[in-house]
């Protein structure tokens, strides 16, 4: 027995000594890699982590998908993506209660309207599930905290500023957004409008004129481009949304017109406007890491080191240390940056990229 034993020893050591050696030759893993083998033990591994999107097939919502599933591999958890086929909140809170009556242990949500998810989030947060929102945010009693890509006042101001400077302040301005409801959308235009009444000599010449919404559907979008375009006082466009800007661009482009068009949009797939000069420059984050940044903010709530309270920090992964600030609505939130510009300069780079 003693002789079994020994050799039992034996084996274990060599097995261990294998496993380091395989472990140094294994490749370097890039910002956006992940591999299970970096797992965190503890309570938090193998728990299920879910994103609901606002809707499923947004390739912006896609995006931060990616980030958020590569962020729970690195961490340990397991990742799933949920979202409507349209960008409702009816459907949404059918896919909330869903998960809710599961076993998760943090839903983050882009929300598609602010108030009405409120009772299902509730309910989820009453069971112990962790909620976060992200993108657009819930109303503060549906959420522990919600992640802010960039400040809304600097993002609202700079798009106005930007259409301004496309018409050398000579032109009505329009705007297409997403749905009526949608928070983030909402508190940018807000901002617009407040840029131009608290500059009226300088905006004297570039109104704006007028705001519609293509809910976030390339088909909708494209007709109330079309109608936009009907509007002789319009010179500019911006689109505070990716679907809008893209159906926009498209508009633009094949009817050859002079309207410019400005906003947030994906690189790759905003290229081809911006190279022609339909879209002269625009605006984003990158979506990638807001879905990353959302996941590391529910590691840190479910292993109880932030309650989302003001002054919270934590460790964000490829992100570095992250604080948790006050929101415009009296929540909190977590900020990640700012928005970048995108012009000819730069887009055959980031076109690749996101």
């Amino acid at each position: 027995m003693k002789k079994n034993l020994l050799k039992l020893i034996s084996l274990i050591t060599t097995v261990a000594i294998l496993s380091t050696v395989a472990g140094c030759g294994r490749k370097t893993i890039t910002k956006w890699q992940s591999n299970a083998g970096n797992a965190v033990k503890g309570t938090i591994s193998g728990k299920t982590f879910a994103l609901v999107g606002k809707d499923v097939s947004n390739p912006y919502m896609q995006k931060m998908y990616e980030g958020f599933e590569n962020a729970c591999k690195k961490i340990g958890v397991k990742a799933v993506y949920r979202g409507p086929d349209l960008a409702t909140p009816e459907k949404q809170i059918e896919i909330i209660n869903q998960l809710a009556a599961q076993d998760i242990a943090l839903i983050a949500v882009a929300a598609n309207d602010a108030n009405a998810l409120q009772p299902a989030l509730k309910n989820a947060m009453n069971k112990g599930i962790k909620v976060i929102s992200l993108d657009s945010a819930v109303n503060k009693e549906s959420r522990m905290l919600h992640i802010q890509q960039a400040d809304p006042e600097k993002i609202g101001r700079g798009l106005i500023q930007a259409a301004y400077d496309m018409v050398n302040g000579n032109g009505g301005i329009a705007v297409l957004s997403a749905t009526a409801q949608a928070t983030n959308q909402n508190l940018w235009i807000s901002w617009m409008k407040k840029e131009i009444d608290e500059n009226k000599d300088k905006y004297k010449n570039t109104p704006l004129v007028k705001i519609v919404y293509g809910d976030d559907e390339p088909t909708k979008s494209t007709s109330e481009t079309n109608a936009l375009l009907t509007n002789p006082q319009i010179k500019v466009i911006i689109a505070p949304t990716t679907v809008g800007m893209l159906a926009a661009g498209k508009v633009l482009q094949d009817k050859k017109s002079s309207v410019k068009l400005t906003g947030l949009g994906l690189p790759s797939e905003m290229a081809q406007y911006i190279e022609s000069g339909v879209c002269p420059w625009m605006y984003l984050w990158n979506p990638i890491d807001i879905g990353y940044l959302a996941a590391y903010t529910g590691k840190a709530l479910v292993e109880g080191k932030i309650k989302g309270n003001v002054g919270n920090t934590f460790n964000a992964g490829d992100l570095g240390e992250k604080k948790v600030t006050k929101a415009a609505d009296g929540g909190t939130e977590v900020m990640l940056g700012e928005p970048f510009k995108f012009d000819k300069s730069n887009i055959a780079k980031w076109k690749t990229v996101y």
